[in-house]
């Protein structure tokens, strides 16, 4: 006789890029197992395919998480685990006022949100006639680099992968026409106020995000603390 199968209870969410309406469910004890063995491995290809692939199975594969923003496929994730290990989390917070008293502090998942910057735009001008468009960071932009790279290192690797198309008037060149070197080329032909302009997109680009105030118990100050990006509110 067939052992009876379990229903998962489904939720509802809006997805932070589009607005739209999107079920998913909790995560099976499976692809918990799956995620958990990719973190005690310690690498973070490893980890990035887990997590896509969780969150693919687990919006019964209405979204594609190796294609959709990095903001989104953290906030699904978030919200995934909540309704799966429990919607309250508690982080070791390091006191900002001197720097290494550690408080814990407890955090509802579901206050987490992605901020989105009121005058945000993919287009960076860079003259009367020639922009860049970009595409928002999926979590594959990391491949390819390599171990220890540094932090410029890997924002000319993020730039390179996210143009989607560079405008000289009317003519548009898209990225699937380029090299990786014509459009390294490009960058390193940016002014400094023009590069500004390229980092300021990734800087202001949607994110998670979430302030909480802490109390050092040794000096009795207060302070805010920003938590940004998916590592901030996982322990």
């Amino acid at each position: 006789m067939a052992l009876p199968k379990l229903n998962n209870p489904t939720y509802e969410l809006e997805l932070p890029s589009t607005g739209e309406k999107l079920k998913y469910r909790p995560f099976l004890i499976k692809e918990q197992k799956i995620l958990m063995m990719a973190q005690e491995s310690g690498d973070e290809t490893q980890l990035m395919e887990a997590m896509i692939n969780l969150v693919s199975a687990c919006t019964f594969g209405k979204i594609d998480a190796s294609l959709s923003p990095v903001f989104d496929v953290e906030y699904l994730f978030l919200q995934i685990r909540a309704k799966s290990v429990g919607e309250t989390t508690e982080l070791s917070i390091i006191c900002p006022d001197d720097g290494k008293t550690q408080v814990p502090v407890k955090l509802n998942i579901q206050d987490i949100s992605v901020n989105m910057t009121e005058d945000h735009t993919n287009i960076v001008e860079l003259t009367k006639d020639v922009s860049m468009h970009f595409r928002y960071p999926i979590l594959s932009d990391l491949k390819g680099l390599k171990t220890g790279a540094s932090e410029m290192e890997t924002l000319f690797h993020v730039i390179n992968n996210c143009v989607s198309e560079i405008h000289e008037g009317d003519d548009v060149y898209r990225r699937i026409d380029m090299s990786d070197k014509e459009v390294d080329d490009f960058v390193d032909s940016l002014s400094g106020t023009q590069f500004e302009k390229v980092t300021e997109f990734f800087q202001t680009a949607p994110k998670l995000r979430h302030v909480i105030e802490v109390l050092n118990p040794k000096t009795k100050k207060k302070s805010e603390v920003v938590l940004e990006g998916l590592t901030d509110f996982l322990e």
